[in-house]
């Protein structure tokens, strides 16, 4: 293993090339690491979907653009553009064989990743433990004990500008309350039921709740069909989709104006944790001690205790039982109850306004006392829902 000498540090690249998600979980990484060697130049290399994620963050210098899947002449110009750029160090939170192949044949003299199998004993020259059970954001900071054993920061962020703020404001042009509804994946086996998102969405416009519908151009179909099923069934309800029309830190811009994002396990969830906004999330393939879970204080995940979960990392295309019932099995009930419960101050007003115009009584809990948790102390029952919680340079 190479001595690392800290004062000799001048250029850095973390390499991100992976999902929206695992991008904005690297912020604290770039933040702290900037921390560390604050006249040091940091680069960013992620995928072209996940880049603009990273706009207008202060502590970035460069965002590099690569295709990762356009083949090996695209491995090779990288090599030669790492080569020419000359950095002393490299920090890669991705574990693939490409990623450390190419910082490897770059010849960057430091190169710190996960220590997983022989290859990255070869490949990286400073390897720390992976470690299992933790927030996924805990492990990648782990990186930085081959560094310093300073305490660090372990938020995520994100920086709208001004110009993002404008356009939330365009579509959000009333008083709330809102809520935001992101019920895509890039997995079909994470999407909670259409018809379920239909009928949690319009239950809450009935307690005068507005909703703003956000995700990707891929998911506009779906809330195509929320607002329409909102609309045909409550005239007067409020819902606005904002999905395929915005950037992703338009939509950030968007969830922070919200008293609550209501998603799937996707990328939404960790934009919401990094605008401090809370989040209702529904696990079905996986599970939370995979570590990508919402860690905000008031978070809740909703999911179902079954034998065959997780089934996966990331999901799948197709449920492998054929019933999919780690979705199909948390009702609306159950997640009406739960979203009430995350905005109880609006929620009781409203109830309030209501009793005294005798429009509505007291009902029972739709669910029992202690099913309901924050996240992070999920302790579910077998076959119940239990609840825990700037530059762009292409390399094309």
């Amino acid at each position: 293993m190479n001595s690392l000498e800290l004062d000799k540090i001048h250029r850095i690249l973390i390499m991100q090339p992976a999902f929206i998600g695992d991008v904005v979980l690297i912020t604290p990484l770039i933040r702290e690491t900037k921390k560390l060697f604050p006249q040091a130049t940091l680069d960013v290399l992620t995928n072209p979907i996940s880049a603009p994620i990273l706009a207008n963050n202060p502590n970035i210098n460069r965002v590099i653009v690569h295709h990762k899947k356009r083949g090996s002449f695209r491995l090779y110009r990288l090599v030669r553009s790492l080569r020419k750029a000359g950095y002393d160090l490299a920090i890669s939170p991705h574990s693939s064989f490409r990623s450390h192949l190419g910082l490897f044949l770059s010849g960057i003299p430091h190169r710190i990743g996960f220590d997983r199998g022989f290859l990255s004993s070869v490949l990286m020259n400073h390897r720390v433990p992976h470690g299992k059970g933790i927030h996924k954001r805990f492990k990648i900071l782990r990186l930085l004990k081959v560094l310093s054993e300073a305490e660090v920061d372990s938020s995520t962020e994100l920086f709208p500008s001004e110009e993002d703020r404008a356009v939330a404001d365009s579509f959000l042009t009333e008083p709330g309350p809102w809520i935001a509804i992101a019920p895509g994946s890039v997995w079909w086996t994470k999407c909670w039921p259409l018809d379920h998102y239909e009928q949690l969405c319009l239950e809450l416009c009935q307690r005068g709740f507005k909703l703003v519908l956000v995700g990707g151009k891929d998911d506009h179909t779906r809330t195509q069909h929320i607002e329409e099923f909102c609309r045909a069934a409550m005239p007067s309800c409020r819902v606005v989709n904002a999905a395929g029309a915005c950037s992703l830190l338009e939509s950030a811009a968007i969830m922070s104006r919200c008293e609550l994002l209501i998603c799937n396990d996707s990328g939404s969830l960790h934009m919401a944790n990094a605008m401090k906004v809370k989040v209702l999330s529904f696990f079905g393939p996986t599970v939370q001690s995979i570590g990508y879970f919402p860690f905000g204080e008031h978070d809740k995940v909703l999911e179902v205790d079954l034998d065959c979960r997780p089934c996966g990392s990331h999901g799948g295309r197709s449920c492998p039982q054929g019933h999919h019932h780690c979705m199909l099995d948390i009702s609306v009930e159950y997640a009406l109850q739960t979203a009430l419960e995350m905005v109880p101050v609006i929620h009781e007003r409203r109830r309030a306004k209501d009793k005294e115009s005798n429009n509505i009584t007291d009902k029972k809990r739709m669910i029992p006392d202690n099913t309901v948790t924050d996240t992070g102390t999920a302790n579910p029952q077998p076959g119940n829902p239990a609840s825990s919680n700037n530059l762009r340079d292409s390399l094309s």
